[in-house]
């Protein structure tokens, strides 16, 4: 498999781009650009062998190493990751096909040095680490460590990109609140972020299966564990596993029970189909006004800047292929025979007036887990804002629950 960045090589400037190969960054007129991360992987290969044809064989396996993928997916690959940089097929400019052979990356590049000035926007904020480990299915999770401390890991949730949500008016501040005082460990689960989107399994085992990698991958061995909306899910399954991992368990805007599963009346099943069709909608037309209605639900009480940099991260999460999925997925999840069996003190907070997950759902959590107590926020936002009163009591409620670290 290849390693991005090999080599000597820590950025490569060509044109109005920059490509960074250990932050998996890549950026055009000082604005990031989300690629997929084969296409990202596809770029970084053809740049540190610029010097020559790079055969297609090659290129398969550089990027996507024993798995068998069609020479399709590699054309589609490349085409994504031209028009990435301002290149297209026609004109050639950077990626040159060799027909019957190859490719060969053709554009003027500069090696530069980490750090060069100019080169980065918001570089000087760098106390974010993100690796990658990889599942026993071959599926490429990515996972980032900021602030110091004892240990906090967060549960990946939908919505999630490592990288972007780093400057995000709607996670940064949380990155920043939990790493204040601790390790915090968050990752993006398959199918989302920088995580590999191409993926055949999405569901709870899954999961959980790979929040195990990465917890073993960081090195934590005893630690509180944060869930977040449908990672709250995950974070019980795994707090059951692994009793004697899980020191303190934190449930924010979490439900036990999908919105399918909890369906009673041919209303409520209606509604959760209604959903399932927006979403499909919304990411098939790249329609911000499909979309605005996730962003109304989310943060009902945030401001319009708010809802369009929402919209601009849900955009870039992930696949509209799998959308659908991690909806449908959602909407069938239930924990609620295993909760019970959570023997870790537990924290349940939701927004009072929360329009995405009902505070019913809290209760219903606070009521089947033992040793859980509930905290309902003044809020109708599903995610706090930073400038809203309920997000500082939310920090030092966690805070307090936690303590100086494991138990």
């Amino acid at each position: 498999m290849m390693a991005p960045g090999e080599g000597s090589v820590e950025l490569y400037s060509f044109e109005d781009c920059v490509l960074d190969p250990r932050r998996f960054e890549l950026t055009r007129g000082g604005e990031v650009v989300h690629v997929e991360r084969q296409v990202f992987d596809v770029l970084v290969h053809l740049l540190s062998h610029r010097d020559r044809v790079v055969p297609k064989a090659e290129l398969l396996d550089a990027v996507w190493g024993d798995r068998f993928v069609s020479n399709s997916a590699l054309t589609s690959r490349l085409k994504a990751a031209r028009r990435a940089i301002g290149d297209d097929g026609h004109a050639q400019r950077l990626i040159a096909t060799v027909h019957g052979v190859g490719y060969r990356f053709v554009g003027d590049v500069v090696d530069l040095a980490d750090g060069a000035a100019g080169v980065q926007a918001g570089s000087a904020r760098q106390q974010q680490e993100i690796r990658y480990c990889t599942s026993p299915d071959g599926v490429r999770i990515a996972y980032a460590v900021s602030g110091s401390g004892p240990p906090l890991v967060k549960a990946a949730n939908w919505l999630t990109h490592l990288d972007l949500e780093w400057e995000s008016p709607i996670w940064a501040h949380w990155i920043d609140g939990l790493s204040d005082s601790h390790r915090l460990v968050r990752y993006d689960e398959r199918g989302c972020g920088l995580s590999d989107w191409e993926v055949d399994d999405i569901g709870i085992e899954a999961w959980v299966e790979d929040l195990e990698l990465v917890v073993d991958s960081v090195g934590v061995e005893r630690f509180p564990l944060m869930g977040v909306s449908q990672g709250g899910a995950v974070a019980i399954d795994y707090a059951v596993r692994h009793p004697e991992r899980v020191s303190h368990l934190v449930l924010v805007g979490a439900y036990c029970r999908g919105r399918l599963a909890r369906a009673e009346t041919a209303e409520e099943r209606e509604e959760a189909a209604l959903d399932l069709s927006l979403g499909r909608v919304a990411w098939r037309r790249d329609d911000a006004s499909y979309r605005q209605v996730f962003a109304s639900q989310f943060l009902p009480d945030a401001d319009r800047s708010h809802w369009d940099a929402f919209n601009d991260l849900q955009r870039a999460t992930t696949s509209t292929e799998n959308v659908v999925r991690f909806l449908d997925t959602f909407a069938h999840i239930d924990v609620s025979e295993v909760a019970p069996l959570v023997q870790c003190p537990t924290l349940v907070v939701h927004s009072r007036r929360d329009h995405r997950v009902p505070a019913s759902q809290a209760q219903e959590l606070a009521a089947l887990v033992p040793d859980s107590r509930l905290v309902l926020l003044d809020s109708a936002n599903h995610v706090l804002t930073a400038d809203e009163p309920s997000w500082p009591v939310l920090l030092a409620e966690v805070e307090r629950f936690v303590g100086s670290g494991p138990g």
